[in-house]
């Protein structure tokens, strides 16, 4: 039996999470990861990694919470695994607190994490500025350590890589049977969705190690994430902005926010700045279409615009782009490239 081929374009975390689950699921399928760049380079690598999702207004709340669990219970998986070192996960502490009292004060994922509750009155005064607050212990998933290791799951697996930008989906079909488009903001140019935007995030790395528990703002703009090595603070949220150069006004509020929230941070030393685009999106896109290229039909299913959630919701939507795959390929089998 020939093999299908099948090329999973963009090596984030929602990328290679995808293509893990392809080449390990379906070994009749030769994958290939092709992206302009890889870990260290992603977007992924300077995410927070706290899996703690928001809501998209018009997927079915079942539906996110699946991705969720699936993502959660990957995750936890290999948090009490001898692997836990090598990927970057672990579990993880802290505080969510609203400066207002949230309409929903159990979101939908509540029951998914461990330990779920609200903050009691005698917790609430650290945070004189906030009104409100959940204690819970969720997963971290450290992108820089987490990437490479998916990279070479997925390598193990028989899975290839190819640095290479790619600007014309028609064209990479004349060689593959199936693309899955995981190009995140890029997916705005790649298949011309003007829906999808950047969402403009800086964050530091600041030497902290007396920090152990997460502190997050509910307006998700502020957060202090302990990890292994550094602390991550932040952050910023400007929709529509390119820049990817730090800006120091940025990096001084950042400072100042996230010192009201825990003033012993005051004393930290910052070890680096970085700046990533998240892929926003009114809704994520996990569906498929067919593209059509000398006369054939070539499956491209599209799995992007996680926002801020690609971590929180990376395995999850993978599963899904897997069974939008299997059932392509099913109802209609490659033909013959010429």
């Amino acid at each position: 039996m020939q093999r299908v081929k099948v090329v999973v374009v963009g090596a984030g975390v929602v990328g290679l999470s995808t293509a893990v689950c392809v080449a390990e699921t379906l070994p009749h399928c030769s994958v290939t990861v092709v992206a302009e760049k890889f870990s260290p380079d992603t977007t992924s690598d300077g995410a927070a990694g706290i899996l703690l999702p928001t809501e998209f207004p018009d997927i079915p709340l079942e539906r996110q919470r699946h991705w969720f669990k699936e993502s959660f219970d990957h995750l936890l998986a290999i948090a009490v695994s001898p692997q836990a070192s090598d990927a970057g996960v672990y579990l993880s502490f802290g505080y969510h607190v609203f400066k207002d009292v949230p309409c929903d004060k159990k979101p939908f994922w509540a029951d998914l994490v461990f330990g779920f509750r609200n903050m009691t009155d005698h917790e609430m005064k650290r945070f004189p500025n906030h009104k409100f607050g959940q204690a819970f212990n969720t997963l971290k998933c450290e992108c820089p350590s987490y990437l490479p290791w998916l990279e070479k799951r997925f390598r193990a697996a028989g899975g290839q890589v190819l640095h290479e930008k790619v600007t014309d989906l028609h064209k990479l079909a004349l060689n593959y049977d199936a693309i899955i488009n995981c190009s995140g903001v890029g997916s705005r140019f790649l298949v011309k969705d003007e829906e999808v935007y950047p969402v403009r995030g800086q964050m530091l790395k600041v030497n902290a190690p007396w920090l152990k528990n997460f502190v997050r703002d509910g307006d998700g703009k502020t957060y202090i994430y302990p990890g292994i090595s550094y602390v991550s603070i932040g952050g910023t949220r400007q929709e529509g902005d390119w820049r990817m150069e730090v800006d120091k006004g940025d990096s001084e509020g950042i400072l100042e926010r996230c010192s009201q929230l825990e003033p012993s941070l005051r004393a930290a030393q910052v070890m680096a700045e970085w700046v990533g685009l998240r892929p926003g999106r009114a809704n994520l896109r996990v569906e498929r279409e067919y593209l059509h290229v000398q006369g054939r039909q070539v499956p491209l299913v599209h799995n992007y615009g996680h926002g801020g959630c690609g971590v929180s919701l990376s395995w999850g939507t993978a599963l899904d782009a897997l069974d939008l795959l299997r059932q392509s390929l099913f109802e209609k089998p490659p033909q013959a490239r010429l």
